[in-house]
């Protein structure tokens, strides 16, 4: 979808044309699913997330100011809504929210090797400060931009880069024995 679509169909949607959020949800309805399953794995809570995400989209119409691509912007609130899900129900962890960039097809050793790493990453993120470790998971794991985390922790663009660069000069000098792994975790990951 061009830019050009993207900005008549915002247009659109903002003047209270349904026919816009009906073109939005049939271009973009495959994408937000799958990034939700990927979070939450049941088929049927993917579902209800994935349209709770196109009935926020048409509630907040005249609100919405997209820079970037329409359909990246519609993605944010997929996993926003997936995590928000986890977080209310509070039954997953960590390493299962960030098991949704997983591959889909690993060995029981890969599986054994991907836990244990995984454990070491968290104990290595437990060691981080507050502030970094919350400037840390906000980037990683709510997937937040420099600006929104500065504007969500009242911080400057410039600390937040300074305490992203602090956690992974930790992570990297906690897990060295690992860092192989890591840098697979990292593309897996982050």
């Amino acid at each position: 979808m061009t830019q050009e679509n993207n900005n008549d169909l915002l247009r659109r949607l903002k003047e209270n044309d349904k026919t816009a959020l009906k073109e939005i949800f049939q271009e973009h309805y495959p994408v937000v699913y799958r990034a939700i399953f990927r979070i939450v794995s049941d088929q049927g809570i993917a579902e209800d997330l994935a349209q709770d995400v196109f009935m926020r989209l048409w509630e907040k119409r005249d609100r919405i100011d997209i820079q970037g691509a329409l359909g990246a912007y519609i993605r944010r609130m997929a996993v926003n809504e997936a995590l928000g899900y986890l977080r209310k129900n509070k039954k997953y962890t960590i390493e299962e929210v960030a098991d949704y960039h997983s591959p889909l097809t690993i060995s029981g050793e890969d599986t054994y090797l991907d836990n244990e790493l995984q454990a070491e990453v968290n104990r290595a993120i437990e060691t981080l400060p507050p502030r970094c470790k919350a400037v840390f998971m906000l980037s990683r794991f709510e997937e937040l931009s420099y600006k929104e985390i500065s504007q969500k922790l009242d911080i400057s663009p410039k600390t937040v880069e300074n305490q992203i660069s602090k956690a992974l000069k930790t992570l990297r000098k906690a897990l060295k024995s690992y860092l192989s792994s890591f840098l697979i975790f990292c593309m897996w990951y982050f």
